[in-house]
């Protein structure tokens, strides 16, 4: 991406890139050369064994048709159809939501609408467009009225993505909003607190551990705009992170 691409991207952004953010005192320094672990380990129960048995040994287009015949929670009796996730399945960056809302619902695709119009501007900051990484969400399915996630239809979904996670072996994950950073990480901590540092997660017992950095949701940004220079600090990190890793 050349200046003039970047400049036209940040101000779809409503970022001025030469406007230095004022750093809060209590903000962690962010050193994206450090990885800092936290534990993943899935805190639920399963709804069944015959239902997360072999979904480790899954590929891509039995893993899809597990994930449309889940009757893991109680979800599947709510939703018009499960939303998967969509993407290049050798992307470099994986891009984890937390549930998918009513349109997503309807279109079966993750980040329509507003809130996924500014998550493409956000990757064309980064010189990335939403057919060169994955998206998918914490969740399968919509949760009426757009609840936030229980622990327990967390737990259930939580083997199909751990599952897209080893299929795609990405070099990082981006956890966007409060919800899928949390659920991701399987901590309680506030997004304040999680942002600015790279955290990482383990899949599976002999998987190895895949970095993960969180950012706030594009519809979060929508009604607070004046987090979109802190979300710009998240992508240039992503970039940073991204380019480090490049042969």
């Amino acid at each position: 991406m050349d200046a003039a691409e970047r400049r036209a991207a940040l101000a779809s952004l409503e970022i001025v890139e030469w406007t230095p953010r004022v750093v809060e005192p209590q903000s962690p320094t962010m050193d994206v050369g450090m990885s800092i672990p936290s534990s993943a380990s899935v805190q639920g129960r399963p709804a069944t064994p015959e239902t997360t048995a072999d979904i480790g040994q899954l590929d891509w287009t039995a893993l899809r048709a597990r994930v449309d015949a889940c009757r893991a929670c109680e979800l599947c009796q709510t939703r018009t159809q499960t939303v998967f996730g969509v993407g290049d399945h050798s992307a470099r960056l994986l891009i984890v939501g937390e549930a998918p809302g009513a349109e997503e619902d309807r279109l079966g695709e993750p980040f329509v609408g507003p809130a996924g119009r500014l998550l493409d501007e956000m990757l064309r900051a980064i010189g990335l467009q939403r057919q060169q990484v994955y998206i998918c969400n914490i969740l399968k399915c919509r949760p009426p009225r757009n609840a936030d996630p229980t622990p327990a239809q967390a737990a259930a979904c939580r083997p199909y993505l751990e599952r897209q996670i080893a299929l795609i072996a990405p070099q990082l994950i981006l956890a966007v909003g409060r919800i899928a950073a949390q659920n991701l990480l399987q901590v309680a901590t506030p997004i304040g607190r999680l942002r600015g540092q790279c955290h990482s997660i383990q899949i599976g017992e002999a998987g190895g551990r895949v970095p993960v950095w969180v950012t706030y949701h594009p519809a979060y940004l929508l009604r607070s705009p004046r987090e979109k220079a802190r979300a710009w600090d998240d992508l240039k990190a992503v970039r940073r992170l991204l380019e480090a890793e490049q042969p």
